[in-house]
């Protein structure tokens, strides 16, 4: 059971301990996309979403998830966020709108902020989703995936 980390002696779910491990620069960067209908794309960008200016909150919900990410993922360890951002990019082609999502964490500590941004990106997310399901039910959110990753004893990551 040594390669599972997140296992005590009794094959129980623990908290790693990484207080042997340096501090270093440490970012991630995720990305995840909601698809949406024309009324709902033209509501956004026209700002005529009756709970407000949809991508302003769900940019500061995301940041928020960035910093809450240990309250709601059990095994992360509570981290000092040092920055989050959030972009924004539409892909329109062939009547499908599609909101792409980007989020970049940065951190200076010993253990990563891969969850951070993976969880920032969801949130960002579900709050387009929330502000606008008055008007479509049926948008779609996803995938969620990392980008890349720097920093840290396994190295930078980059997703081909």
């Amino acid at each position: 059971m040594s390669e599972f980390t997140h296992f005590n002696q009794q094959g129980r779910a623990k908290m790693v301990d990484i207080t042997e491990k340096n501090d270093t620069a440490r970012t991630a960067k995720a990305k995840t996309s909601i698809q949406v209908t024309k009324d709902v794309y033209d509501k956004i960008n026209n700002y005529e979403m009756g709970k407000g200016d949809v991508l302003s909150v769900a940019q500061v919900a995301g940041i928020m998830a960035a910093k809450q990410t240990s309250q709601v993922i059990p095994m992360c360890h509570p981290i000092p966020i040092k920055g989050v951002d959030i972009e924004f990019q539409w892909d329109i082609k062939d009547n499908e709108y599609i909101l792409l999502i980007t989020t970049t964490v940065k951190t200076k500590g010993s253990t990563g902020v891969e969850m951070e941004a993976l969880t920032a990106a969801s949130i960002t997310a579900l709050t387009v989703y929330d502000m606008c399901k008055a008007v479509d039910k049926g948008m779609i959110i996803g995938p969620t995936f990392l980008v890349e990753k720097t920093g840290g004893k396994s190295g930078n990551f980059y997703r081909n």
